[in-house]
């Protein structure tokens, strides 16, 4: 099994947009749209105007990534994020949510493979030579 890359230090420092990135492995432009949706707090700033994210934003940052890695959408996340900073959470919410989040992806996955033994068969029908007619064509206008 090939070894996993060793996360980035995370400074006890705050860090600027471009470091937190780094840290956490998002890029500047999610975090900001992170912060948007609220998943992160309040995000400190200089007098100028730049922000300061703390070890704890950059880690909230890789628990995000972690759950777009395996597909949950951002509503999810939302609750997920809650939860995790919710210590009187109970673990059956949270596995309410995967399990939601896992039946929705046995049902995509069973959609997928629908298509992809439609268009299996479909490639089996046509010739691919020089004439006109086109069985897959003819499936897709609903001709077959």
């Amino acid at each position: 099994m090939p070894s996993q890359p060793k996360p980035a230090e995370v400074s006890s420092q705050p860090v600027n947009i471009g470091e937190a990135a780094r840290q956490s492995g998002v890029s500047a432009k999610m975090l900001r749209h992170y912060e948007s949706l609220g998943l992160l707090g309040t995000v400190t700033r200089t007098d100028s105007g730049y922000r300061l994210y703390s070890a704890a934003d950059v880690h909230t940052l890789r628990f995000i990534k972690r759950c777009r890695d395996l597909g949950f959408s951002m509503a999810e996340i939302g609750e997920l994020v809650g939860l995790w900073q919710n210590r009187q959470r109970t673990s059956s919410q949270v596995k309410q949510i995967a399990q939601q989040h896992l039946d929705e992806l046995s049902q995509r996955i069973q959609a997928l493979q629908s298509m992809q033994r439609t268009l299996h068969g479909l490639l089996g029908c046509c010739h691919g030579d020089e004439r006109p007619d086109c069985p897959i064509l003819d499936d897709l206008a609903g001709a077959a």
